[in-house]
């Protein structure tokens, strides 16, 4: 398997090589040369395994740098840090709605499905190069990624990682998670903005020539930890499958029925990657985009312009407050016939305009369906669940429930039906505790109130969080991010 720039098709690259990039030179993003085929032999032995040897065939279809004991190897040594016996449990919540939890991991966010794998591919991309440079690891969060990176990343031979976050962006659980991080190779700074402006000005390090020669001259070689990296987005393809078999293996559903996923997104990393599941054959009906306030993806897919020019919105969904979703460019490589040409027009426009226009056909291409929840529509959602279903979830995972239940409305599709959620509860708890009717600002007061309320366990990663020290405390502008990968790495 060869992979290419969504900006140049002209070049190909290995898995080992476009891992270790993480974006492409020309600034485009690595895609896959072709999507592997699900067949029913294929389907019939993933129906057998448990989700770490049916993550490690699916990532053996795409990494073909790695023997598939490498990488069973890789996923049994990531999942091995998730309580229970299953990283990603299906739970049903009513006849022919589903939740997928992919939040049993160290940072309680579905981030960890990938960021525990990353680490051992780019460690094992390195070997495989016989590369000796120490790798770089540049991270823009929205709040989740961040901590994820840093606990994947932790005293990894070679590697440094550096996560930056919007500093009044992120829930005050999300933040203690990334400030209070150990770890001998780990840098975390805040940024005056939001998160689109960590992403743009961590994207510009990445294709500043002055930086990369200064940082060659360190020894150094960047490379990224968000979904821009293949080897962090490959990673979420498995579990769209893993959800499908265990639906087959529970009765819900026979193998080849279809269903839909709901999937909660700002970066569009995650549903893209059900996409690309769709693309090898998984039997999707729909793949239902939910955004939350910040809806440039909904008026995207159901008008056809792509427009950041708009009011950005602070919701109680942090980690989905994007306007700038970086992995739409890989949709729409695909959506477009895989025209370079016509992609670097697009973001040529977006990069002047800040918009661009598409066909709205080509780019649902008949599975694709968008909606988006306000914060009225989030707590709504929250307290109706756990009045009916006794189920509680938190406010990213609510945005898509919301989206949910309005499609399920207008247009009666009774396919049984998935719903990705993100993030665990406590993660968000006075937001949680507020949809319930109780109101507690405080984080640490929130995890113990609402743990009363549900009955249900803290994490104890969260918990212990207040008895942590703050270790790191740099805010810098958008501006000066470059400087500071530079001063991190001379001050390490």
């Amino acid at each position: 398997m060869k992979y290419v720039s969504t900006r140049n098709t002209s070049r190909e690259y290995s898995a080992s090589e476009a891992i270790l990039k993480g974006i492409s030179d020309d600034g485009g993003l690595f895609v896959p040369s072709s999507f592997p085929n699900l067949d029913g032999v294929l389907f019939d032995s993933l129906l057998r395994m448990d989700y770490q040897e049916r993550a490690a065939k699916i990532l053996s279809l795409y990494l073909d740098d790695f023997t598939f004991e490498e990488l069973l190897d890789i996923t049994n040594a990531a999942y091995s840090h998730f309580e229970g016996d299953d990283p990603c449990p299906v739970v049903k919540i009513e006849d022919s709605l589903y939740m997928l939890e992919l939040w049993h991991g160290p940072t309680c966010a579905f981030k960890d499905m990938a960021l525990t794998v990353l680490p051992h591919l780019i460690v094992g991309a390195k070997r495989k190069l016989g590369l000796n440079e120490k790798t770089l690891v540049l991270v823009a969060t929205s709040g989740d990624t961040g901590k994820a990176a840093l606990e994947g990343f932790k005293d990894v031979d070679g590697t440094e990682v550096i996560v930056f976050y919007p500093s009044k962006g992120v829930s005050e659980v999300q933040r203690l998670q990334m400030v209070t991080q150990e770890g001998g190779n780990v840098h975390v700074a805040g940024i005056r903005g939001n998160f689109d402006d960590a992403q743009t000005a961590v994207k510009k390090v990445f294709n500043d020539r002055d930086i990369i020669d200064e940082l060659a001259s360190l020894g150094y070689k960047m490379s990224s930890a968000n979904s821009i990296n293949w080897g962090r987005l490959a990673p979420q393809i498995a579990y769209y499958i893993s959800a499908y078999c265990d639906l087959v293996n529970g009765g819900e559903i026979a193998f080849g029925d279809k269903v839909n996923f709901v999937v909660p997104t700002g970066n569009f990393g995650n549903v893209l990657a059900g996409y690309y599941a769709y693309r090898m054959g998984l039997p999707v009906n729909k793949l239902i985009i939910a955004s939350n306030s910040n809806n440039v993806l909904t008026d995207f897919f159901n008008t056809g312009v792509y427009d950041i020019n708009r009011i950005f919105y602070k919701t109680s969904s942090p980690s989905m407050d994007i306007l700038v979703s970086s992995n739409l460019e890989r949709l729409v490589f695909e959506a477009s016939g895989r025209d370079d040409a016509t992609v670097r027009k697009l973001y040529s426009d977006c990069a002047r305009e800040g918009k661009f226009t598409f066909d709205t056909d080509k780019i649902r291409g008949g599975v694709f369906e968008a909606g988006w929840a306000d914060e009225d529509d989030v707590m709504g959602a929250i307290d109706t669940f756990f009045d009916l279903d006794d189920y509680v979830m938190d406010t990213h995972t609510a945005v898509a429930a919301s989206v949910y239940n309005d499609y399920s409305c207008e247009t009666d599709d009774d396919t049984p039906t998935v719903i990705v959620s993100t993030a665990n509860p406590f993660k968000f708890a006075p937001s949680v505790l507020n949809a319930l009717g109780i109101h507690e600002k405080n984080a640490f007061k929130a995890l113990a109130k609402l743990q009363t309320v549900t009955a249900l366990d803290c994490p104890e990663s969260l918990a212990t969080l207040i008895d942590k020290e703050e270790i790191h405390s740099t805010v810098v502008d958008s501006a000066l991010v470059g400087a500071a990968v530079i001063n991190f790495v001379k001050n390490k």
